[in-house]
């Protein structure tokens, strides 16, 4: 049995490792078994003694020898090599670096702080410093640790297992940061294969794969002051105007090979870009680390890993903690409804289908040929759950906004009859992936109160964003793809065809109440051949321009947090390239100048007055005004805050006529143009009014009116004041 024992070691298919080799003390000697099979002697240093282990010929590499002792005793090995020795503490040596209540909520799924025990971590363990490893691989035969330390011999670390859990843990003494490492896994029938760390926090810039010892407690944070205005924020009364991002072709270096810039080069400049355009959040695309440049970061392999293509985990975190120094909120977007295929990574991890489904019907994606997550297993929740909090805690982000929900709440997603497994009811809901989302809102919520979780969501699935306990999925924020659909659909049309599709604009605000929406003009509106924003507006190169300020003009003042994908504040004509940069030289010219001068003031405006953003989640603060003057193709609407006088009217003109127009307000007194998308310095042709004395003439519902001249393609935002200092009042003739 012994020697059956050693042979399944040797073969690297032996659970328990430290049953064998290391020292053992018994009947007054110690016994040393040494696995080596690289050395040519071997021998024990204990108690000022030194110990020769004899080499066993029927195993090879298999070194013993024993001492008399009154007890167990600290060692070291002294190594002999064809080219040298070396000193060493015994791996075997060491007590396992997990507790039992480690074990029992793992194996429960509930462990929230998952990276606390499993991945690498840099720690010093019964008085030695060294680097504690442990992976989940519940059906392996035996897992293997190799790296640079070992010269990728997964002979030297045969780990251990802890039962039930799935766990298999190795302590290697004078292993640090820096060291790359896999796990070598031998399934059970099969030949073995190298995977990377689930739960690695640092990896090799791709198109390497290794995992990288990092610890996680080397950065020091500057954010307090952010952090602690934000957990007195009240978020849905907030402003929220974001700035997505991708981080490769923001900006590049031009001198250097036209290569991306690093997390420590883009923190200054992205900083003060976002700062002066006034948005209040930035949102990357994932951060996590990934295989293919192309997915965008939307195929992860290392779901604990910001990428190391810019960096280090410290230097994205030097990052976020500029943005929040400038007063600037981090979302990121998480994927946590599949992962890609790439053999290093999360698939068949241990042989068997871990962290996936083995019915290609439940666990294969049709569309992106990845791998969708197993969210009926407790511990497939349990990572994702943990690692949702991961990157909330450890890098200090304001949100997540959960990509694909869409995917993951329906069986039949893009399956054609045949290719799916009904729930248990026969319905097409994913009950699993269902729970699994109300779970981690829950979870998150409860551990972070004050931070957004964003669902992108594509279907018509009821209350997205509301809370679990009413039967929601517990998002606090929905993205409005149909608004986007609709208002881009209607902005596209030659302004002749509009007063046909007039109902484009107003069909919104039938359910802007539902959720708490997003409206977003992101970045799956400009790839793939459908052009940039400029670009899909009709007309002539000054009519597109006029257009697209319409566009952010009204969708700075609809109901609905704002979100732009980079880019669109130059207004560029190119869609975008993940392997360029945003068309920085437009900034020289005096249109697109223009277009980033009005972005700003949107955003400059829309953080001030509390009628845009305080009741962006309440029917009370809005109003139509005139929502029937198809044939003009105008729209009138009030928005209100808290504070009911100061009230914004937002008139759109989106033909490129002059008209003059009677406009209904809510009081009497002065008003005057706060925006006017059509202004000179925003590159317009300069159609413009100055302030007016409301007349007390009801019209279209308000018990007062104004007669101004609406901008072509534009729109104006007209708010009350105090009477000017030399007032006078500016009538026209009434349309």
């Amino acid at each position: 049995m012994f020697d059956d024992a050693l042979r399944q070691l040797l073969a690297l298919r032996f659970g328990n490792p430290h049953s064998l080799l290391g020292a053992h003390f018994a009947n007054g000697e110690l016994f040393f078994r040494v696995y080596r099979p690289d050395a040519r002697q071997v021998r024990a240093h204990v108690a000022g003694k030194v110990v020769p282990l004899s080499a066993r010929a029927e195993f090879p590499g298999i070194f013993e020898g024993r001492t008399p002792s009154p007890g167990p005793a600290p060692y070291e090995l002294e190594l002999e090599f064809e080219q040298g020795s070396s000193r060493e503490k015994d791996p075997y040596a060491f007590m396992p670096t997990l507790g039992p209540a480690d074990l029992h909520f793992v194996g429960e799924g509930r462990h929230r702080r998952l990276w606390d025990r499993l991945g690498a971590h840099p720690l010093v363990h019964q008085g030695v410093a060294g680097t504690a490893f442990v992976v989940w691989a519940p059906n392996a035969e035996g897992v293997s640790l190799v790296g640079d330390f070992n010269f990728w011999d997964g002979r030297r670390h045969p780990m251990r297992s802890l039962g039930a859990s799935g766990l298999w843990e190795l302590f290697v003494p004078g292993v640090g940061n820096g060291q790359r490492y896999k796990f070598q896994i031998f399934p059970r029938g099969g030949a073995p294969f190298l995977k990377a760390d689930p739960l690695a926090f640092r990896t090799e810039p791709p198109p390497l794969s290794a995992s990288v010892v990092h610890g996680l407690g080397q950065y020091k944070w500057g954010d307090e002051r952010w952090l602690q205005a934000r957990r007195q924020l009240d978020a849905s009364r907030a402003p929220m105007s974001v700035y997505e991002v991708h981080l490769g072709s923001w900006m590049r270096a031009p001198d250097d090979g036209h290569r991306s810039l690093t997390y420590r080069e883009l923190a200054p400049k992205l900083a003060a870009h976002v700062t002066a355009l006034g948005f209040t959040h930035v949102e990357f695309l994932p951060v996590a680390e990934h295989p293919f440049g192309g997915s965008w970061g939307y195929q992860v392999s290392g779901y604990y890993a910001p990428s190391a293509r810019f960096g280090t985990p410290d230097d994205f975190r030097f990052l976020v903690d500029t943005l929040h120094q400038a007063g600037v909120g981090v979302i990121v977007d998480w994927v946590p409804g599949h992962f890609p295929r790439d053999a290093f990574a999360l698939g068949r991890f241990d042989g068997t289908a871990l962290y996936e489904h083995e019915d290609p019907r439940k666990g294969a994606h049709p569309d992106w040929g990845t791998l969708i997550f197993n969210f009926g297993r407790n511990e497939v929740r349990n990572f994702l759950v943990a690692n949702a909090l991961f990157w909330l805690e450890q890098y200090h982000v304001d949100g997540l906004r959960v990509d694909a929900v869409a995917s993951m709440l329906y069986l039949d997603y893009s399956r054609k009859e045949g290719e799916w497994v009904p729930n248990q009811h026969g319905g097409r809901e994913n009950e699993e992936a269902i729970g699994f989302l109300r779970e981690l809102n829950d979870t998150v919520h409860a551990l972070f109160p004050d931070v957004h979780v964003m669902a992108e969501e594509s279907t018509s699935w009821p209350r997205v964003s509301r809370p679990t306990r009413d039967g929601g999925l517990g998002f606090t924020h929905k993205w409005n793809m149909g608004w986007m659909h609709d208002t881009l659909s209607y902005f596209q049309k030659d302004p002749i065809y509009r007063q046909h599709h007039h109902h484009q604009l107003t069909f919104g605000l039938v359910y802007a109440y539902s959720e708490n929406f997003v409206l977003p003009l992101s970045h799956d509106e400009v790839v793939h051949g459908k052009g940039s924003l400029l670009n899909k507006m009709p007309g002539d190169e000054w009519q597109k321009m006029a257009n697209l300020r319409a566009l952010y003009s009204w969708m700075w003042a609809h109901p609905g947090k704002k979100l732009l994908f980079m880019g669109g504040e130059l207004g560029q004509w190119s869609e975008w390239n993940h392997d360029g940069s945003i068309d920085w030289h437009l900034t020289g010219q005096e249109r697109h100048a223009g277009l980033m001068k009005l972005v700003s003031r949107l955003n400059a405006l829309y953080r001030s007055e509390g009628a845009l953003f305080e009741t962006d989640f309440w029917p009370q603060g809005f109003q139509w005004v005139q929502a029937d003057a198809a044939s003009d193709n105008v729209y009138l609407f009030v928005r209100r805050g808290r504070n009911a006088w100061r009230e914004i009217v937002c008139v759109a003109n989106l033909t490129p006529l002059v008209r003059e127009w009677r406009v209904g307000v809510p009081g009497g007194g002065w008003w005057a143009e706060i925006l006017n998308s059509d202004a000179t310095e925003f590159g317009g042709s300069g159609v413009v009014n100055a302030p007016r004395k409301a007349e007390h003439k009801p019209w279209d519902g308000q018990p007062a009116s104004v007669v101004i001249r609406l901008p072509p393609l534009g729109v104006s935002w007209l708010a009350p004041i105090d009477e000017p200092a030399s007032a006078k009042v500016v009538t026209s003739p009434a349309p």
